[in-house]
């Protein structure tokens, strides 16, 4: 059964995901620069669609669940690249188009070597909303493959720190809400470690392709 997408009554959402649009540009652009330097750093691959970090960023351990009610901690993010993305399953717009391209692109990377493709995964900015069951629904209508994940409001706060992203939710109106969030896409690589940062709104086609050349690059594939 395809999960309906449930438009929220957020009048003031526009401004504060601009903000945050904007903040996490100037972020991304300041921590590219000082990590790269003029030159860029050591084993750089070529300039692309990601903010790359040259030396990937270890990341803390996380006790999270993922839609099938089994625990997801670092361990399940290794061997493998992870594209995750920061949403919910009554987000209006950003969310649902964002999953629409990730699952294009996904399917489009299908092609690479099996240790070069990609999981996707979910991390729900909604924990009150989306239990398990909720996003077992909302993210296997995208793509069957595609994991979300659950948890503790303070273990989804501290990953979402640790990412480099942020989210905050709006005050109810008649007994809804929106939360505002990060739309970037954060790139993984097979160490559990924080690789790139991809810009929001990007079309399946871009991400795949920037994708491919940046993964090919670390690897020596060709």
């Amino acid at each position: 059964m395809n999960a309906p997408i449930r438009p929220v009554p957020t009048p003031s959402r526009l401004p504060h995901l601009l903000m945050l649009a904007l903040i996490a540009a100037l972020a991304g652009a300041l921590a590219y620069q000082m990590l790269t330097g003029p030159g860029g750093g050591e084993g750089a691959p070529p300039a692309g669609l990601a903010a790359v970090y040259p030396q990937p960023r270890p990341l803390p351990d996380i006790a999270l669940i993922a839609h099938d009610g089994t625990p997801f901690g670092r361990e399940r993010l290794r061997g493998h690249y992870t594209l995750l993305f920061m949403g919910y399953t009554h987000c209006p717009d950003v969310c649902p188009t964002t999953l629409v391209e990730l699952a294009a692109a996904h399917r489009a990377l299908s092609t690479l070597p099996p240790a070069l493709q990609p999981a996707v995964v979910l991390m729900s900015v909604d924990p009150a909303r989306d239990t398990p069951a909720v996003l077992a629904g909302y993210v296997t209508h995208f793509d069957p493959s595609f994991t979300g994940l659950s948890g503790t409001a303070e273990a989804l706060q501290a990953w979402a720190r640790a990412l480099g992203g942020v989210y905050t939710p709006e005050a109810p109106h008649d007994g809804a809400y929106g939360v505002d969030h990060s739309a970037a896409l954060f790139l993984i690589d097979a160490s559990a470690r924080l690789l790139a940062v991809y810009p929001a709104s990007l079309s399946a086609a871009a991400l795949a392709a920037d994708y491919t050349r940046l993964v090919r690059a670390r690897s020596g594939a060709r």
